[in-house]
């Protein structure tokens, strides 16, 4: 059973929770809350918190704040699906103020109720800058980077792990009220599928009740404009959820039920660490995505791939030196036997390379390299044709056979050298761009067909792509040139009749 340890680090506290999870079990191993204006830094706080809960600990989950995050919801058509990194990216690029290569992100492809619907992208990215700074803080308090930062608001939505409540057919919402800013997730069946967060917490309370009422009513609105089914539930979640008349206000506000999180199904959970569980939920959470049962999104990308180290061996040493072992005996014995294998096979290899330089070239030899050279030899006596099978201008034909007729496709350029195809064309829609190349890639002698670019024409709303790809036809490397009217059938040329 495994040990896996979620950060929450807010403004006001950091809190720190341990799960202890296997196979068929998930138990609660420690809860911690530490005030951050106790310590003269945030780094001594996560410290305070989390050091002393980090021995035997498998992995580490922490999250940037939705303040500091990207979220968009993208529909894409199922043809992006094996290409949906690059789509995304140029997806992204256009939706972001911020230049792509400064940003991590990532993305979970929400639920569709038939294989042929589009694809709908959950995506959240942030600076990479940013979420440098969050590693290294934890790395400096704790003495380890996480495994795991997580996005703030998606990583609420682990809970239904815990919580059979938090898996209705029905729209609900978590409100995460946090000191200076407040998280909202809307959940479908377990699913997010809505997160937006609000610069505003219960540090402005209680001058800012009615404001920030008025905020979570809007974004409540926005759900409902967006998927059109109105949220049934909401629960309060954070430091300010067991504030007295908290659900009470915010229910006669919203015109929605308002409760504190439901009892959740965990082993090791104490009666009275039961009204605190409100408190630790994105912690309980960040555990949840650290332990791989996340539905939430990982920034820990590209550049900021995690790099585990092996001072996690010491503990597992034993265990290790054993499979080492095994794996030791088992590679000498599997080697041993190919060796044999092998020996049995080049003597069958020299014998029938013999044989066929014999058949071949009337001169026998068991040497590799001589074989090569008579072959070589024996290449040379015909001459290649310089002529491919397919030009520019064929190319230009298979290409208007390849698009279909209900698609606009403008080609401003269009490239063949040394058999490298490069079109510069523009098109109504990204889509008609992927179905286009898929088009194209299906035709005879078309190799790696891949859009390097997808942009927006300037004060338009058409799009200008980029496809590249090769034109190798199969017979076309072994194709030799017709021998002249003075030529042998076999290949040499006599002198020509006077």
């Amino acid at each position: 059973m495994g040990r896996f340890l979620g950060i929450d680090i807010g403004s006001r506290v950091v809190s720190a929770a341990v799960l202890e999870i296997g196979f068929r079990k998930l138990a609660l191993g420690a809860l911690v809350e530490v005030p951050v204006d106790q310590h003269p830094t945030l780094a001594d706080a996560v410290r305070a918190a989390a050091f002393a809960l980090t021995p035997h600990i498998e992995a580490v989950g922490i999250a940037l704040d939705g303040d500091r995050t990207f979220t968009h919801r993208l529909s894409m058509p199922t043809t992006a699906l094996k290409q949906i990194d690059e789509i995304l990216q140029f997806e992204l690029e256009a939706a972001v103020p911020v230049e792509i290569d400064q940003l991590v992100w990532g993305y979970r492809l929400l639920r569709r109720k038939n294989p042929k619907d589009p694809l709908v992208v959950l995506a959240s990215a942030a600076r990479t800058v940013e979420v440098r700074e969050r590693i290294d803080l934890v790395k400096g308090a704790i003495g380890r980077e996480p495994d795991r930062v997580g996005h703030g608001a998606l990583s609420l939505a682990n809970l239904a792990t815990l919580a059979p409540e938090l898996r209705s057919p029905e729209a609900i919402a978590l409100v995460e009220l946090g000191a200076s800013h407040t998280e909202v997730t809307v959940l479908v069946s377990g699913e997010a599928l809505f997160v937006r967060t609000i610069s505003q917490g219960v540090d402005s309370l209680p001058d800012g009740a009615a404001t920030l009422a008025a905020a979570l009513r809007q974004t409540l609105l926005a759900w409902v404009s967006e998927q059109g089914d109105a949220v049934t539930a909401v629960y309060l979640l954070g430091v300010g959820a067991t504030a007295a008349g908290a659900d009470a206000f915010f229910a006669y506000e919203l015109g929605v039920p308002v409760q504190p999180l439901p009892p959740i199904a965990m082993e090791g959970l104490l009666p009275e660490q039961q009204p605190s569980i409100p408190r630790f939920a994105k912690a309980l959470g960040l555990a949840l995505g650290a332990a791989g049962r996340g539905h939430d999104v990982d920034l820990r990308r590209g550049p900021l791939a995690f790099q585990r180290g092996f001072s996690f061996l010491k503990e597992k040493a034993p265990i290790v030196t054993g499979l080492v072992g095994s794996v030791a005996v088992s590679f000498l014995f599997a080697m041993w036997s190919e060796l044999r294998a092998l020996g049995r096979d080049f003597e069958s290899a020299t014998a029938e390379l013999e044989r066929t330089t014999q058949l071949a070239f009337e001169h026998p030899t068991t040497d590799p390299a001589e074989a090569g050279e008579l072959l070589e030899q024996a290449k040379n006596k015909a001459e290649t044709d310089p002529m491919p099978r397919m030009d520019a201008f064929d190319e230009m034909v298979e290409i208007s056979k390849a698009i279909p007729a209900s698609v606009t496709h403008d080609i401003e350029e269009l490239d063949m050298q040394r058999g490298h195809v490069r079109i510069q064309a523009v098109v109504n829609t990204t889509e008609d761009a992927s179905l286009v190349r898929d088009k194209i890639a299906a035709t005879p002698c078309v190799n790696d067909a891949k859009i390097q670019k997808v942009s927006q024409v300037v004060n338009g709303t058409k799009q200008k792509y980029v496809l590249e790809y090769d034109v190798r036809c199969p017979d076309e490397a072994g194709a030799k040139k017709k021998p002249g009217a003075g030529d042998k059938p076999g290949g040499d040329a006599e002198g020509a009749a006077p």
